[in-house]
């Protein structure tokens, strides 16, 4: 794209990222009480998690595919695309009135907010020569990494004057002034992509693919109680979410999928100028694999077990697609991650650290604000958000300390360290009790728990620009971005997975010690339904939930820790990588 204003485009491109980032993270503080506005209890957290996995599910697809479809059609358009999305999706979440409607709101959010990362990268790459690109490259990365501390902070600060729905309200307004902001800046510049006629059939597919799975989550009541049309709704084989109108909304979304590849096999034989194809049918093998686990333990009844019934082929299914996805990617001309790239051990221990990460810090942002609800916090949003500031202010301070440590003694010891000292952390909250965050520790302001969120968002920090240096420092030059994208698709594929596992596995072991706790009845015979020792025993058997939640953070950080030391290298760059750019 030709333009003469640069860093104006790329500045509102990259506070769109931030935005977009920030709504990854501003669920955390307002879940509890969106889940008790759909009607969810926290004994059935696990059904709410796909509100944070649909967001996070359709982030992942869609990063890697948008960077090839803004290839073909355009930065400007795909850009705005996106927005729309974004905003569209911010719309269905804030009027939604179930569980159903509220996650399929959250996951068009994720695929909107996760095309702008790719998409605001190869608009860097158009705006800046490959020698000055390392600032704004910088700066969009910022934005990325500054989401995850603005967005509780900003979901906290609405909470205490508005409801969780205002959150989403306004996401509208600001994805519009980020659109109009966007034109403005860029009006007269000429996109140098090379543009494609209209897909006119694959376009209809999407859109029938679209309406009737919104149509099928929505499920309004005119519809389902009329006689011609409710037969759309009637399940089928007695699994209550495989409907007709869901399967139309699977199959067209399949006939789009393969249309789209044929189309770009008909443009590979017959044109080798055009930008390289999205690889529909990858990113559709990725969705899969990742969408059979959350479905495996977000469906299930823990009071019985930790994973759905289904689990049982759900997972296999998983194990299936995955393999596939990686056979697609190194058998396509075209494929949504070049895998051989990353070969190198540097580059491949960045990610497969970023992985176990992501399930570390998801526990941490989700459930901290949890453990302070369910404490000393019960009817404070602003106190469960200052708790977590804790944490979260200390992510940035560690992250700066990490780069001015990675330099002098190495990559994989800073990262090592770090991720070892969030592992120690969440073993301490381990043994946290219901009155830890309310208990003094010296000065009346300070508590035995803030050392501990401190040393974990410290701990998270120190890594961030270790794994980050591995990578970039692995890769040719013309990789740097698609690597950078990379390093947060792997940690949001971690936060994924982990979320769904952690809570599935945590209201086990909450079901499990709630079944032999005395009833509020044999407690409190005069009030059962307001009973002191009672209630008093159910955040007992919430403590030992989070506690097992936590021990699986620090699990997952030490694996974390263990794959950096043994994978991420020393903190020279490796000149071979770039020998062959």
């Amino acid at each position: 794209m030709n333009h003469p204003y640069p860093r104006r485009s790329a500045a509102v491109a990259a506070a769109a990222v931030l935005v977009t980032s920030a709504d990854t993270y501003v669920i955390v503080l307002a879940l509890p009480v969106m889940i008790g506005d759909l009607g969810i209890g926290l004994d059935r957290l696990h059904e709410a998690t796909p509100i944070i996995s649909g967001f996070l599910l359709g982030y992942v697809v869609v990063m890697p595919l948008l960077g090839r479809l803004a290839d073909r059609a355009g930065r400007r358009p795909v850009l705005l695309g996106c927005l729309a999305v974004f905003a569209a999706g911010s719309l269905v979440t804030a009027s939604a009135h179930d569980l159903a409607s509220a996650v399929a709101g959250r996951a068009l959010q994720g695929l909107g907010g996760g095309g702008l990362v790719p998409v605001t990268l190869a608009l860097v790459a158009d705006l800046w020569p490959a020698a000055r690109r390392g600032v704004p490259l910088g700066a969009i990365g910022a934005a990325q990494e500054l989401g995850s501390v603005a967005g509780p902070l900003y979901g906290a600060l609405i909470l205490t004057v508005s409801t969780w729905r205002t959150i989403f309200w306004l996401n509208v307004p600001i994805a519009a002034m980020l659109t109009g902001a966007f034109v403005w800046v860029t009006r007269g510049a000429r996109d140098a992509t090379t543009r494609t006629r209209i897909d006119w059939p694959g376009l209809a597919l999407a859109v029938v693919s679209l309406l009737a799975g919104a149509l099928a989550v929505a499920a309004p009541e005119p519809l389902v109680d009329s006689v011609t049309f409710g037969l759309l709704y009637t399940p089928w084989l007695g699994v209550t979410w495989l409907t007709p109108l869901l399967l139309v909304a699977v199959v067209a979304a399949a006939g789009f999928v393969l249309r789209r590849g044929r189309r770009a096999s008909r443009v590979e034989r017959h044109s080798a100028t055009r930008p390289a194809a999205a690889d529909w049918l990858g990113a559709a093998l990725i969705a899969g694999s990742l969408g059979a686990i959350v479905v495996s333990f977000s469906t299930g009844d823990p009071s019985r077990q930790a994973v759905s019934p289904s689990a049982i082929w759900l997972l296999p299914l998983a194990v299936v697609f995955a393999v596939a996805f990686v056979g697609r990617e190194r058998s396509t001309d075209n494929p949504l991650v070049t895998l051989a790239a990353f070969r190198a051990r540097p580059a491949c221990g960045a990610l497969l650290t970023n992985l176990a990460v992501g399930a570390a810090l998801m526990t941490a942002l989700l459930d901290i604000p949890i453990f302070a609800r369910a404490t000393v916090f019960p009817t404070s949003q602003l106190g469960a958000a200052l708790v977590l500031l804790r944490f979260l202010v200390a992510v940035p301070i560690g992250a700066l300390s990490g780069g001015w440590l990675a330099q002098r003694v190495g990559n994989r010891m800073v990262a090592g360290s770090g991720l070892t000292l969030a592992a120690g952390a969440f073993l301490a909250m381990t043994r946290w009790s219901a009155g830890t965050l309310g208990d003094p520790f010296g000065p009346a302001w300070l508590h035995p728990s803030d050392p501990v969120l401190v040393a974990c968002g410290i701990g998270f920090g120190l890594a961030i620009a270790p794994v980050n240096a591995a990578i970039l420092g692995a890769v040719r030059e013309s990789m740097l971005g698609i690597a950078s994208a990379l390093v947060v698709v792997a940690r949001v594929v971690g936060m994924l997975v982990g979320v769904s596992v952690l809570t599935a596995v945590g209201l086990h072991a909450f079901f499990a010690t709630s079944a032999r706790l005395p009833s509020a009845a044999s407690l409190c015979p005069a009030s059962p339904l307001h009973c002191p020792a009672y209630d008093s025993l159910v955040t007992g058997a919430i403590v030992d939930e989070l506690r097992v939640v936590f021990l699986g953070a620090a699990v997952s950080a030490g694996i974390a820790a263990a794959l950096a030391v043994t994978l991420l290298g020393g903190h020279r760059r490796m000149e071979p990588a770039h020998a062959h750019a």
